[in-house]
């Protein structure tokens, strides 16, 4: 900025006797139905939305219970063929003991405990996505849209439990 007032000319300066203090703030129209403001007015940037860990340890157990009694409401609604059996007690064993394990690896009495019991959650959450691939991937007759939800949120819920187990690793070396 200094250096461009160098290059002025004479009817571009400043002037002289320019000061803040006289200088008066005009307010600009603002068109409320612009939507390229950059920010809203009421905006909570800046403000934490992270979970205590309590919060968290509470929404993800919801979470995996409502997961697990989605996937046995959509099994008693579907028919009765032999494979469609097989699928159907495989899925709500692997989902309901997902949820039930996490619940157990929550209350765990140590670390190396914890990460046991991570183990298995992690292993019973992916045998999950196993058999809504199967179901998704079969010509069994199902809601194929409904369990292409149920395997992207067990995919997410994999995805945590693997990064919560894998968090939990180090700590057992102590």
């Amino acid at each position: 900025m200094i250096l461009d007032l160098l290059y002025l000319s004479a009817d571009e300066a400043p002037d002289p006797d320019f000061s803040i203090e006289n200088f008066v703030f005009e307010e600009l129209p603002v068109d409320k139905n612009d939507t390229q403001l950059l920010a809203d007015p009421q905006s909570e940037y800046g403000k934490s939305t992270k979970k205590s860990k309590e919060e968290f340890v509470t929404w993800l157990k919801a979470r995996t219970k409502k997961a697990a009694i989605e996937i046995i409401n959509l099994m008693e609604n579907t028919g009765n063929s032999p494979g469609l059996n097989v699928v159907r007690y495989q899925l709500i064993k692997s989902s309901t003991s997902s949820a039930a394990n996490y619940r157990a690896a929550c209350r765990a009495r140590s670390v190396k405990e914890f990460y046991a019991k991570m183990c298995i959650v992690v292993e019973e959450t992916d045998e999950t996505v196993f058999w809504l691939e199967i179901l998704n991937d079969s010509k069994i007759k199902v809601d194929k849209s409904t369990i292409s939800k149920l395997q992207k949120e067990w995919t997410e819920i994999l995805k945590i439990m693997a990064k919560a187990k894998h968090n939990a690793y180090p700590a057992t070396k102590r």
